[in-house]
């Protein structure tokens, strides 16, 4: 057992009538990674933006970074989040560097990866003097997880991360967080496409109509890094 790391505990989040989550109770490990699935209006990307802070329960109780000592309430623990939603946050008027610059500012007092490191890390060249409305989607999507990973997160929440990417460049992004996911760090993500992401998934969490309908072991607690890159390279060379 690697230590719950966030906790929803009958959590439940309501529009007017409309239940978008119903008594949610799940803890999450440290250093694991979860794939969640479901239906359009399944609850996955309420499930997220409950985590990171930015929508508050109606019901029930979200507990963050218990093991680290007092668990935290998602509101507190945001500069250890990072979110990344469908939209990329970033301002099309801008490089990517000058993104990546403003982003870390914000993060005061925290040790931030160096702004052109982390557009390395996921495939982009740092000297590229275009702005980001000029980046196609797939450069897009690559920059906002710049943009996420600049702080460090010990916990990551990603929403259709693959969303408008080429597969060369969507596994180049699962190498990338599988070495994030050794730092003992925490990795949730929604995808329709689950083919693609489930070689890294410890555990599947499937979503129905804002319930958990199922949590089941994934190919990586069985496979480990050697069956993700065994998927990976079998895709590769089918193309």
């Amino acid at each position: 057992m690697n230590g719950i790391i966030a906790e929803c505990d009958e959590v439940s989040k309501l529009y007017g009538t409309f239940a978008a989550l119903r008594k949610v109770s799940v803890g999450f490990e440290r250093g694991r990674c979860y794939l969640v699935l479901g239906e359009n209006g399944a609850g996955k990307s309420t499930l997220l933006r409950t985590l990171a802070g930015l929508l508050k329960p109606s019901y029930g109780k979200v507990k963050m970074f218990g093991p680290d000592g007092q668990p935290e309430d998602p509101m507190a623990a945001r500069e250890r989040i990072g979110y990344m939603s469908h939209a990329t946050m970033l301002y099309d008027e801008f490089t990517g560097v000058e993104n990546l610059e403003y982003f870390a500012k914000l993060y005061r007092g925290r040790d931030c990866v160096p702004p052109a490191e982390a557009l390395r890390s996921v495939g982009l060249d740092p000297t590229l003097a275009r702005t980001v409305g000029q980046y196609s989607q797939g450069m897009k999507q690559r920059a906002s997880l710049a943009r996420v990973l600049i702080s460090r997160p010990e916990l990551l929440l990603l929403d259709e991360p693959f969303s408008n990417m080429d597969i060369q460049s969507a596994h180049q992004m699962l190498r990338l967080l599988e070495t994030f996911r050794t730092e003992h760090r925490t990795i949730l993500l929604t995808t329709h496409q689950r083919e693609l992401a489930e070689p890294l998934a410890d555990f599947v969490l499937t979503l129905q109509a804002g319930a958990v309908k199922s949590l089941e072991e994934g190919p990586y607690a069985r496979y480990g890094a050697a069956g993700l890159e065994a998927r990976l390279t079998t895709a590769g060379a089918a193309r």
